[in-house]
């Protein structure tokens, strides 16, 4: 009854910048912790930034500096702003949500099926 779509991932160059959105929609009551994973064929999942309901932030050392999240909690969006981008960031980039759901007392991970982002020359 939740789903999360992100948009905004394709080809860039090194250098160059890019900027992701992920939408919740559904069941939702309210969203606690927000974030941006990615993923490379046979490796880990890994968190590259975070932001709490009120807004407080935190991100991977390998993209602090260069990545902004923020959230629109109106719409229950978030973005990620990507820039100065390097080769090893190429991966799927996923979104996740701490959802409450309406009429339960229960929250739980969701995640999106994620967006490609590609860093080539």
């Amino acid at each position: 009854q939740v789903q999360l779509v992100e948009s905004g991932g394709g080809l860039v160059q090194p250098g160059g910048s890019l900027r992701l959105s992920c939408a919740a929609s559904g069941s939702i009551f309210s969203i606690n912790n927000m974030g941006w994973y990615r993923q490379v064929v046979g490796k880990e999942r890994e968190l590259i930034a975070e932001v709490t309901a009120l807004g407080i932030t935190n991100y991977a050392d390998s993209v602090k500096g260069r990545f902004t999240i923020s959230r629109d909690n109106a719409n229950n969006t978030i973005y990620l702003e990507m820039n100065s981008l390097k080769l090893e960031d190429t991966a799927r980039y996923y979104c996740n949500a701490h959802v409450v759901l309406l009429d339960v007392y229960y929250a739980m991970d969701f995640w999106g099926k994620g967006t490609l982002v590609t860093v080539f020359s």
